[in-house]
């Protein structure tokens, strides 16, 4: 049941691929930066709102995002621009995780499924006032509904196409379908992450107290002076197959996912918004106890990590109990959490982890 990453594409702030990506983490790179006010006045931002003094000038930008070879997926210039940006890099990832998988489309010998969602759609306003044929295609280029059908028509992809929608943990509920639907025979290869990209880009935020923001702009998860999240952008997406058919087909073999599991709080925990220890506990040990996986075998644990003060303490009391059913031990699994570099991605917040 063990599951091979033969493809990887990722596009993150400060980072266009996964070895950019690798090496800003290795180099600690923090990709949230400051913005100077004229660039906050140029995109929209009012006096106003940066006179006041719970404004944070800070955030992420992802590079190139409204670049787009409109030619390339057969699109017009004007129904390209129709298209949400989170649709237009997700169809380029698409591409660049299938080549990166050395497969394409045309002459695969199978079905290539598609598993994957996106996150908050704040571009439709932009083109309110259309009738006719331009509104159908900016419903179709906005819409979550149409993120990976889309994408398939576009490409080609005839194996499952399904949107996943799960707020933050979207994109790794989708790569869990992804895997499930391999095991089942439902596709022979399956491509699967998140998009989230906010419009417009680089602006900054007003902190309120009680909410999950950051008061300075500095994401640090797991740190004592947690007390906030910053939010970023990107993409990121895995291709996947069976390991034995993976082997079979002489693939570059990335990583193995050896145990997978999804489950729900349902009404354990004290607000909607607040995960439970023991939820978090039951899906970690479910996961640990496929295939016999030795949890003292494992040296890092990427964590969700948003650096709130109500969500880190939970989360690290819930992998304790999970990990205190098999060993005792401690000091050998080293904790991160990939936010603290480039902010929590939302609907591709779980891929990003899976791709440090």
């Amino acid at each position: 049941r063990d599951i091979a990453i033969v493809g990887m594409s990722a596009r993150f702030a400060g980072a266009r691929n996964p070895d950019e990506y690798w090496r800003n983490i290795r180099d600690g790179v923090e990709s949230i930066r400051d913005f100077s006010e004229e660039e906050l006045l140029a995109k929209g931002v009012s006096s106003e709102l940066l006179a006041d003094k719970r404004y944070v000038r800070r955030g992420c930008v992802l590079e190139d995002h409204d670049c787009f070879d409109a030619r390339f997926f057969d699109m017009s210039p004007r129904e390209a621009e129709l298209t949400n940006p989170q649709h237009r890099v997700f169809m380029q990832a698409v591409w660049e995780v299938l080549e990166h998988a050395g497969h394409v489309p045309e002459s695969f010998e199978g079905s290539i499924g598609l598993y994957a969602g996106s996150g908050h759609n704040s571009y439709a306003h932009a083109h309110a006032d259309l009738s006719g044929v331009e509104y159908l295609q900016h419903l179709v280029g906005n819409e979550q509904d149409y993120l990976t059908t889309r994408t398939a028509f576009k490409l080609g992809l005839n194996g499952p196409a399904l949107n996943i929608l799960t707020a933050c943990s979207t994109s790794l509920v989708a790569i869990h379908a992804a895997c499930q639907a391999l095991l089942d025979g439902q596709c022979d290869m399956a491509v699967a992450g998140g998009v989230s990209i906010s419009w417009p880009e680089g602006q900054g935020y007003l902190h309120e107290d009680g909410l999950i923001f950051s008061p300075d702009g500095v994401c640090r998860a797991f740190d004592a002076k947690a007390a906030g999240t910053v939010f970023g952008h990107g993409v990121g997406l895995v291709a996947l197959k069976p390991l034995d058919q993976a082997k079979a087909d002489g693939d570059t073999i990335h990583a193995v996912i050896r145990g997978i599991a999804i489950n729900n709080d349902g009404t354990r925990k004290g607000s909607f918004a607040a995960p439970s220890i023991e939820g978090q506990a039951e899906v970690i040990a479910s996961a640990l106890a496929q295939q016999g996986i030795d949890p003292e075998s494992i040296s890092l644990m990427e964590a969700h990590g948003t650096g709130t003060a109500v969500g880190d303490p939970i989360e690290l009391a819930g992998l304790t109990q999970a990990y205190r059913r098999w060993t005792g031990k401690k000091q050998f699994c080293a904790l991160g959490s990939v936010k603290n570099n480039i902010g929590h991605t939302d609907a591709a917040a779980g891929v990003a982890g899976l791709l440090k």
